[in-house]
């Protein structure tokens, strides 16, 4: 049988099917805590629990109701003096022998984390675009000393700063803020975003913009007819990345809220159920947490990957 030389640069086919198989078998076993969060979020509170656990188990929209809305017990008798549920998630809390005293808080909190995460990335990536096209067209004195001092601000760990920020915050007001969280997660996102974006500036040829002045375009016409659209890759990637940090953040969260601007991070292992943690609820809430980064990072997703190589090899 003749066999096909490879060239030196060239993988295998054993080599293709161990790296296959090793990339398959690491999306399953992550995906796994995913699977069962979700599985959790649709089961009664003592499937949740049991011993040993139970793959599988009849769903249940308990999980969500109890997410949404606030819980009393009542008795047996005034259970029953109550008139019929009027609808189909009140007689899901009657079964527990409970009624609905009122909305939760987690609806406020979700759309303050969509408002703050979504807020200070539009701010990073606005502020980090402006600032990597600057480094990369213009002769910045100490170029190279002010992209380190960026850089070496994303060295320190930012909970590091966690006491001066609370204390600063205070005094100027600033607690329990969407502007004081949106202008610290877009300072945080800033020096990343300058970085990535830099090196795609530098990856878009200077003759495009020179061909559009010598049309008649300005500086600043040139930079958003011919630049922009070229660094759409780039400008999608960095989104995706300040995007995960801002909605994940819980540390400064945790610290700088505690009522009208709290996220969901810092909220959802709050909620408590009848003799303990509501696992189903918490499970709601964090299947519902991770949406919104999932459908962002879904749409941009042909951008992710071409972004990721795009500044790897310079001419």
């Amino acid at each position: 049988m003749k066999t096909i030389p490879h060239g030196p640069l060239e993988p295998s086919s054993a080599s293709k099917w161990f790296a296959g198989t090793a990339v398959i078998a690491y999306a399953l076993l992550s995906l796994i805590p995913l699977v069962w969060i979700v599985m959790t979020s649709f089961r009664t509170p003592s499937d949740a629990i049991a011993y040993p656990p139970q793959v599988l188990a009849e769903p249940s929209l308990v999980g969500y109701v109890n997410l949404f809305t606030t819980r009393s017990r009542v008795s047996a008798e005034e259970l029953a003096a109550l008139p019929a549920p009027a609808t189909w998630y009140e007689a899901l809390v009657r079964d527990q022998q409970m009624i609905l005293a009122g909305p939760s808080r987690f609806k406020d909190r979700y759309l303050n984390s969509l408002a703050i995460g979504f807020g200070s990335t539009l701010l990073s990536v606005i502020l980090g675009t402006l600032a990597a096209y600057a480094f990369s067209r213009f002769r910045v004195p100490g170029k190279d000393d002010w992209l380190f001092f960026i850089l070496s601000t994303r060295m320190m760990p930012p909970i590091a700063i966690a006491i001066p920020v609370y204390l600063m915050y205070r005094q100027l007001g600033l607690n329990d803020t969407y502007t004081g969280l949106i202008l610290l997660y877009t300072v945080v996102n800033l020096s990343l975003a300058v970085w990535l974006l830099q090196g795609f500036m530098d990856e878009i040829p200077r003759e495009y913009e020179e061909a559009a002045m010598v049309d008649g375009y300005t500086r600043w016409q040139a930079f958003l007819r011919v630049v922009l659209p070229q660094a759409a890759t780039g400008i999608a990637t960095t989104a995706i990345f300040c995007l995960i940090f801002a909605w994940n953040e819980y540390a400064f969260a945790l610290l700088l809220t505690s009522g009208s601007a709290q996220t969901s991070p810092p909220f959802i292992p709050t909620i408590i159920g009848e003799g303990g943690l509501d696992w189903p609820a918490m499970a709601a809430g964090t299947t519902l947490f991770l949406l919104p980064v999932l459908v962002f990072t879904v749409l941009l997703r042909k951008h992710l990957l071409r972004g990721v190589t795009f500044g790897a090899i310079r001419k």
